[in-house]
């Protein structure tokens, strides 16, 4: 164990209500991006229609998910250390939100025809902020409930982001996006604002949007919820922060269960970051959807995690984190063998074929009806896997560690993430199939459960 800062003092966790309720409104509020841009709109609108070969797109959409990962995994860990050491997580949030803002506001540019680096630029920026104003506020997270309530309130938070998601991609395809064949909006209207679809401007202003959603309800976390006490000056917290991120490190091989969690939780994650990123460009791709198809099958997704991270959020009370979490990958393994499986007139690999005939109207052909129900089996998992795991550490750590354990824990959901993009990336490249790419993300799925499955929980207990 290294010594700690003199600002590092145990104290038994709690918050108002209101206090608890500002911290999971920031899920509300960024949840929006990873919905609305990186999964269901700006990314798919990215591959199909920026540019005239999607599957170059769809590699290159891969590539950008590498780049950021690898800084995010490289640096996470870092900042959680020095914000242990520097006390209050807020400052850090706040200039990451800056970033993040500006970022999204200028995808508004991104027009067809628009050189990819860019956007591709502005997507890495966005992400890398994105991720590490959620390591700062993950590690509130132990301060301010009880370690028999953290599954709880993760999974509500969770589910509470899901919804505004879905609240913004319901705004986008009712009102903003315009069918590509009649112009009109999922309603029935024309797009507010005037908005053209052929230039991209139904998902070019999801930028905007995500951006505006984001600025506004992170305010009550800033407002009502109690941060860490200041600590020591800036300078010497990042040197005394770096001296215990080595300690950590070191620290990990006395304790091998925290350290088999996160090994664990570095496969598996790795899977979900690839559905998240990958699955609606895949779908966009495969079936040629537009934006109202997109957003209204990230509307039944979103409808279906919410409900999944109520549930889990009960499960994990009574059963326990690791149940959730073991069980919800079990899900995605089969949902995700079921979407590579299927293709225009066929499911499970041909064995069952499928009528080609579109009826019209939404997923109009039988093998889009199929991808939607393996997808909404991912968006039942997805989330209580991810809350769950956030739960599952927060168990198994002091609240004094909390930052530079969460720095680490984001450093074992993006230190090999670039591995799955970039393996997608490849055997895309490769077989020139990005039904084979996604493939790939299985392997690391089922690494990840076979791995957990051994591992004690709470983490920090010694397994048997």
């Amino acid at each position: 164990m290294t010594d700690r800062a003199p600002s590092e003092v145990l104290h038994q966790p709690g918050a108002s209500r209101l206090g608890v309720r500002g911290w999971m409104l920031f899920d509300w509020a960024a949840q929006p991006f990873f919905t609305v841009i990186v999964t269901f709109v700006f990314g798919p609108y990215f591959v199909a229609r920026l540019t005239e070969d999607p599957v170059s797109a769809q590699a290159a959409w891969g590539s950008m998910a590498t780049v950021a990962s690898i800084v995010i995994a490289v640096l996470s860990p870092v900042l959680g250390s020095i914000a242990d050491q520097s006390g209050p997580r807020k400052p850090w949030i706040a200039a990451f939100a800056a970033v993040k803002i500006l970022c999204l506001s200028l995808l508004w540019f991104a027009a067809p025809g628009t050189a990819m680096v860019w956007p591709l630029l502005l997507m890495i920026f966005a992400m890398i902020s994105a991720e590490f104003s959620i390591v700062f506020n993950d590690s509130m997270m132990p301060r301010l409930v009880r370690q028999e309530e953290v599954g709880r309130v993760s999974n509500t938070a969770w589910g509470l982001g899901y919804l505004g998601g879905m609240l913004v991609l319901i705004l986008v395809v009712a009102f903003l996006a315009g069918s590509p064949q009649t112009g009109l909006t999922l309603i029935g209207i024309d797009p507010l604002f005037g908005l053209d679809p052929s230039l991209g401007e139904d998902a070019r202003i999801t930028g905007p949007i995500a951006a505006g959603w984001y600025l506004v309800f992170i305010l009550p976390m800033f407002l009502f919820t109690p941060d860490a006490a200041r600590g020591l000056p800036m300078r010497a917290a990042i040197r005394f922060g770096l001296g215990e991120l080595r300690g950590t490190i070191r620290e990990l091989r006395q304790r091998p269960g925290i350290t088999r969690f996160l090994i664990a939780r570095m496969l598996y994650q790795d899977g979900v970051n690839g559905l998240l990123i990958l699955g609606g460009a895949f779908a966009a791709g495969m079936f040629g959807w537009a934006t109202i198809e997109i957003g209204v099958y990230g509307i039944l997704l979103n409808v279906v995690a919410i409900f999944g991270c109520l549930v889990a959020g009960r499960l994990d009370l009574r059963l326990g984190s690791k149940i959730v979490v073991l069980v919800g990958l079990v899900l995605l393994i089969a949902a995700t063998a079921g979407i590579i499986s299927t293709g225009p007139g066929f499911v499970f690999f041909g064995l069952v074929p499928l009528a080609i005939e579109d009826s019209g109207g939404l997923f109009g052909t039988e093998a889009e009806k199929a991808y939607v129900l393996f997808g909404l089996l991912v968006g039942l998992a997805f989330g209580p896997v991810q809350a769950s795991s956030r739960a599952y550490l927060a168990r198994s750590v002091d609240i004094a560690d909390a930052g530079r354990y969460f720095g680490i824990y984001a450093l074992s959901g993006r230190a090999t993430s670039f591995m799955a993009t970039l393996l997608f990336s490849l055997v895309t490249y490769a077989t020139d199939s990005s039904r084979i790419g996604m493939a790939t993300l299985i392997l690391f799925l089922a690494a990840g459960l076979v791995l957990l499955l051994r591992t004690p929980y709470p983490a920090n207990r010694t397994a048997r």
